[in-house]
């Protein structure tokens, strides 16, 4: 079976929902952000403070180029990875992509207590979450399956992406 890409905004659900479909599966699991963080020595964070977003992207983006080497792997994608069209193209060569999507509202409750989001540092504001969620949409929607994680739970959403793999063979 191909591998299963989980895009989506940041507080859309893509870790949680991942453990879960991974378990259930029997795949690895893999967090894009993660592997970043264990080749790069220093967090997020502090990657964004130091070398600044392009920087962060470059890392992403080779590490992205790593993943397509995975087999039988559910891969949680940062929230971002996917406006870079090169990333889009070889997750798309990866597997499956499938986009959690959820409301503003719903993401703004998500994340109130996260201090690990250097996109949102200074602005945490529904606003500023709409604003990048539009941004975002286009390369989002450039999914096999969308699923809007509001109001859902974890076990919810990945019985529909079991039933969507279920249906493909």
């Amino acid at each position: 079976m191909r591998n299963i890409i989980l895009t989506g905004f940041m507080g859309t659900g893509k870790s949680s929902v991942g453990k879960l479909l991974a378990e259930q599966l029997g795949f690895s699991y893999l967090d894009l952000d993660a592997l970043i963080v264990a080749d790069a020595g220093i967090t997020i964070n502090e990657i964004f403070a130091r070398h600044g977003e392009p920087h962060f992207r470059s890392l992403e983006t080779d590490t992205v180029r790593r993943i397509g080497d995975e087999e039988r792997c559910v891969v949680s994608t940062g929230g971002g990875a996917v406006v870079s069209a090169e990333n889009r193209r070889l997750l798309r060569q990866a597997g499956w992509v499938i986009n959690l999507a959820a409301t503003v509202e719903e993401i703004c409750l998500r994340l109130r207590d996260d201090t690990d989001r250097p996109l949102l540092r200074d602005d945490r504001s529904g606003g500023r979450v709409a604003a990048m969620m539009a941004e975002r949409e286009p390369f989002y929607a450039d999914a096999d399956l969308r699923i809007d994680t509001t109001g859902k739970s974890v076990e919810d959403v990945v019985a529909e992406i079991v039933r969507f793999l279920e249906a493909r063979g």
